[in-house]
């Protein structure tokens, strides 16, 4: 017959209270990175289950299907996608429902334990500074319910009573303490590791994509999809100019170019990007920066159009657009210098001048018969075609209005926009344009990017928007090559160069203190990915430049942190051998009763109960223990017996102890 498993000790309400804050602590992190409607309805099923712990015990039925019954919502909301999301999700929602069988010290250990890996997910989310101290507040707090877990298994401190609340913050300060020091002892050999342990330019492995992608360009367009991304005003880029800044005009980011369409979406010509970058002849003027680009699950690198030169890691393709060679999963950052084109691939071959003026069949007939028209009045030759672009862009500045309110695009999109609604934003002035001016026999393609950014008043660099999204057209001209011209400036400048961005700096007073807040926690933020996020092999070999070592090799390195890590530890072996010194004054006076023995070869075994001890000794040499079983009942008394509550009974026995030795009488007396 099997033996049966003996059950754990029941919690009191202090070791249930404090598991589950420390349980909710760790949940909160990961709950902020994942969407709205999952993180409020795993964090409501949390404190529901936290309540129900507290006041009943579920049956164990229940759990069983409301974990399988979660975790089909759970994949149903991320459309039955495995990826980053979906197992942080579910990590979330298991650990939500896990108080629900909480009873016992075991259930509080295994709570406790499942609850610690929620920080570490949320780092494959985000690897922000508030992620970092709420994790790390979770963590300190999980190792103080572990500390009362273990007070309550050993009885060392029992459950304190309802009516003992100082008793209870005296608890919690002291788990505090212990819990600090456990940080403490491991956190030099941490920050020993970052900073000089070596680090490979590039990871051996990556973590699967997230579900649900995070925001940033694309390579297809299509008029209309961008309403999201453009009420988006989270980061997308922070840029520090070396030198001169380009004006607010020049301000153009360069991303994804696209060449094909079929009659409703734009896309990127992928073997385009395996063709060197076409001839360019740069302008006078050029800017150096630097930019850090947030990740977005995507290749795009954004520059300053034109960007002279492509990073050491990234291939620039025919049109100047750059792509890294994985996913930008995390924060990247870039020197770059760009310089406005003279010319621009002057020399158009006639392949890419067919798919640069091929339009589908079956779509847009007014569009078409208005560019056959345009040409016929124009004619032929470079000034025509410059007449063309100046007059459709007269059009567009006397006829159109720019709106972010538009119907869903029918089957003729560009006939539907040109000529009855009139009315949109930057993908349907884009790609209205292309289509115009390929309708006339002028070679257009769209260029997707950013337009503008904000600048930073207390950092002094440009923060780039996911709201400055922006498309416009570039228009290929005998002589100039390719020339931008952008519609949507055109019919509402104040869109590219006037954003709702740069209204606080305009001294409008009630913004004035909200975007000061932004500005500095934008700062802050910037400055946190430069320390820690942005570090990576190139910066870590210029760790010490400022001390002269322009270069550290991988020996060098190892060098260090071997150095460093023996160091630290160093610190934790003496941290932990202070940790070990006994505090109570009776035990430590006990301890050296013991050590006096031993030198006689009377020590006591680790595992003997204090009164078997002495009168062990007593019966081997009766007067070298003279005392000893007196002392030996009163400190028994003192640690088992309730007498600990007396500090004046302790002083007395800690210094009786003090004062014995083997073999000498003393006037003791037992003050029992």
């Amino acid at each position: 017959m099997a033996r049966r498993r003996k059950r754990s000790p029941l919690l009191d309400g202090s070791g249930k209270r404090w598991t589950l804050a420390a349980a909710g602590a760790c949940l909160l992190p990961l709950l902020l990175q994942l969407p709205g409607h999952v993180a409020l309805g795993v964090g409501g099923l949390g404190l529901m289950g936290a309540v129900v712990s507290l006041r009943v015990d579920l049956p164990a039925w229940p759990r069983p299907l409301l974990a399988l019954a979660l975790f089909g919502l759970v994949l149903a909301n991320y459309g039955f996608h495995f990826g980053r999301d979906t197992g942080c999700a579910l990590l979330a929602a298991m650990l939500a429902i896990k108080p629900m069988e909480l009873r016992d010290l075991r259930d509080a250990r295994s709570l406790l334990g499942f609850a610690l890996f929620a920080p570490f997910a949320t780092f494959l989310l985000d690897q922000g500074p508030l992620s970092l101290v709420l994790g790390l507040a979770g963590v300190v707090l999980a190792l103080m319910a572990m500390l009362r877990v273990s007070e309550l298994e050993s009885m060392d401190r029992g459950p304190t009573p309802p009516d003992r609340p100082e008793a209870e913050a005296r608890g919690a300060w002291r788990r505090l303490r212990i819990a600090g020091r456990l940080v403490a002892v491991g956190l030099p050999l941490a920050l020993a590791a970052f900073w000089f342990f070596p680090r490979m330019a590039s990871p051996m492995w990556g973590v699967p994509d997230r579900a649900v992608a995070r925001p940033g360009l694309s390579d297809t367009m299509s008029p209309g999809e961008w309403i999201d991304l453009m009420s988006d005003d989270s980061p997308a880029a922070r840029v520090k100019f070396d030198g001169p800044v380009p004006g607010p005009h020049q301000m153009y980011w360069r991303g994804p170019v696209m060449l094909d369409f079929d009659g409703r979406t734009w896309k990127r010509s992928e073997w385009l990007a395996g063709l060197p970058p076409a001839q360019v002849v740069p302008g006078g003027q050029s800017f150096s920066y630097e930019i850090e680009i947030e990740p977005t699950d995507r290749r795009h690198v954004v520059a300053l159009d034109l960007p002279l030169a492509a990073p050491a890691d990234v291939r620039m393709s025919r049109d100047f657009s750059m792509t890294a060679p994985r996913p930008l999963s995390q924060l990247r950052r870039f020197n770059l210098r760009s310089a406005p084109p003279q010319a621009f691939e002057p020399e158009l071959p006639d392949m890419l001048r067919r798919l640069a003026l091929r339009l589908p069949e079956g779509f847009n007939p007014r569009t078409r018969e208005l560019g056959l028209q345009w040409r016929a009045e124009a004619g032929i030759g470079p000034a025509a075609d410059e007449a063309i672009v100046r007059r459709a862009l007269q059009w567009v500045t006397d006829e159109f209005a720019y709106t972010m309110a538009t119907p869903l695009p029918g089957r003729h999109a560009v006939d539907e926009f040109l000529f009855d609604q009139k009315a949109g934003f930057c993908e349907h002035y884009s790609s209205a344009f292309a289509v115009l001016l390929r309708a006339t026999g002028i070679p257009a393609r769209v260029v997707t990017g950013y337009a503008g950014g904000y600048r930073n008043r207390f950092g002094d660099y440009w923060i780039i928007r996911q709201m400055d999204a922006h498309a416009w057209v570039e228009a290929w001209l005998d002589g100039r090559g390719w020339v931008r011209v952008d519609p949507t400036a055109a019919v509402a400048p104040e869109r590219i160069f006037d954003t709702l961005e740069d209204l606080p700096q305009a001294g409008f007073d009630v913004f004035g203190n909200m975007a000061s807040a932004r500005d500095l926690g934008d700062w802050l933020r910037r400055g946190w990915n430069t320390a820690f996020l942005g570090f990576d092999a190139a910066r870590q070999r210029q760790l010490l430049a400022p001390l002269g070592v322009r270069d550290l090799g991988v020996a060098q390195l190892v060098i260090l942190f071997s150095a460093l890590g023996g160091l630290a530890l160093a610190w934790m072996l003496w941290l932990v051998a202070r940790g070990e010194r006994e505090r109570d004054p009776v035990l430590r006076a006990w301890r050296r009763v013991g050590r006096r023995y031993a030198r006689l070869g009377l020590g006591p075994e680790p595992h003997e109960p204090a009164t078997a001890w002495a009168g062990r000794v007593v019966a081997a040499d009766p007067a070298a223990a003279k005392d000893l079983a007196t002392l030996s009942a009163r400190f028994t008394d003192w640690r088992y017996a309730g007498r600990k509550a007396d500090p004046d009974a302790a002083r007395a026995l800690a210094r009786d102890l003090d004062a014995h030795r083997p073999g000498r009488r003393t006037a003791l007396e037992d003050p029992t």
